[in-house]
């Protein structure tokens, strides 16, 4: 009787020419770029067609050095404050969302200027005013620092929020029973570790108001899922992301949290053979700033080291789009 012929869909482990067995690589899905990022880099392209470059850009439009680097080739100049872009010219405001103060600046000086905030962060900062007509003192459960942060503290009066990054900063609150407060929170936060934060001011504040749904959004919820379908059967997963993306950082700690070890990659000539050693499934993603183009260059460089069979793994379909500013839209 002849043995059945193998299935092509299913992954081999057969050792390459070198002797190593080959490497199962987990490809999770959704990864990368989110319909905000897409959005934001879109702008900035549109921008340069219509006005011509150079096109300023405050801040990083998105928390990636690949995807910066290419807009500067296309006539982008990007630049950290408001007071270095010269008169007469366009300038686009980050994905992560500003201040209130700098396009009221840029409306001062009579600048051009195109937001790309992320329609999910401008849902915040509209809720932050809707609470704050309420009467209502707003906690802010984020990262100090971040430009999401930054920018969602800037869409109100200075002492009407207060930002909690952990369980500790809930205890630490010192409210009056009969303070109106509220809680908003930022966009790219652990699912998990935001719960328990959540959590811990309802116990504490038992009449705190939140929001109607959730403030993290689709994007961070989806690939931190993803993630948690792949990582328990990983030895080692590879997050594509940038040292300063919060919600590429949070899904190194999901995966790690699920007994993988984890590590944040920015290109694929950072790997180091070694962290191979011992390694017989390896989980892969991407943070919602990384494009495609370097999932496809990770795995080239795994290539060099190991036979490579690649498995994607899907937990959902994004078919979320948002549209342009209507400047951009004729």
């Amino acid at each position: 009787m002849n043995a059945p012929f193998p299935n092509p869909d299913t992954p081999q482990a057969n050792p390459d020419a070198r002797g190593m067995p080959a490497l199962k690589v987990l490809v999770a899905s959704p990864r990368g770029f989110c319909a905000g990022v897409d959005r934001a880099i879109e702008i900035v392209e549109r921008a340069i067609d219509r006005y011509g470059a150079p096109v300023f850009v405050r801040h990083e439009i998105v928390h990636n050095r690949y995807v910066v680097d290419e807009l500067k080739a296309k006539g982008a100049v990007f630049v950290e404050e408001l007071d270095e872009v010269p008169d007469g010219v366009p300038v686009v405001f980050s994905a992560h969302g500003v201040p209130k103060a700098v396009p009221a600046k840029a409306e001062e000086r009579g600048l051009d200027y195109l937001d790309a905030t992320c329609p999910l962060v401008s849902k915040v900062h509209r809720q932050a005013e809707r609470q704050l007509e309420k009467g209502r003192h707003i906690i802010f459960v984020g990262h100090a620092g971040h430009p999401e942060v930054i920018g969602t503290l800037g869409q109100v009066p200075e002492g009407t929020m207060t930002l909690v990054e952990t369980i500790e900063d809930v205890a630490r609150l010192d409210f009056p029973k009969e303070e109106e407060l509220s809680f908003l929170t930022q966009t790219t936060l652990s699912v998990d570790d935001t719960a328990e934060i959540v959590s811990a001011l309802q116990t504490r504040f038992p009449n705190i108001v939140g929001p109607k749904a959730e403030d993290i959004c689709y994007a961070t919820s989806n690939r931190q899922a993803a993630v948690k379908a792949i990582a328990p059967s990983c030895d080692l997963v590879l997050v594509i992301g940038a040292p300063n993306s919060s919600n590429s950082l949070r899904l190194v700690e999901v995966a790690e949290r699920c007994g993988a070890d984890a590590k944040l990659v920015q290109r694929g000539a950072e790997i180091d053979p070694s962290w191979l050693d011992g390694v017989g499934t390896l989980g892969l993603t991407a943070g919602a700033s990384a494009p495609e183009k370097l999932v496809r260059e990770v795995i080239d460089r795994l290539a060099e080291f190991r036979t490579v069979d690649e498995e994607k793994v899907r937990t959902v379909e994004e078919k979320m789009v948002f549209k342009l500013p209507r400047q951009l839209m004729d």
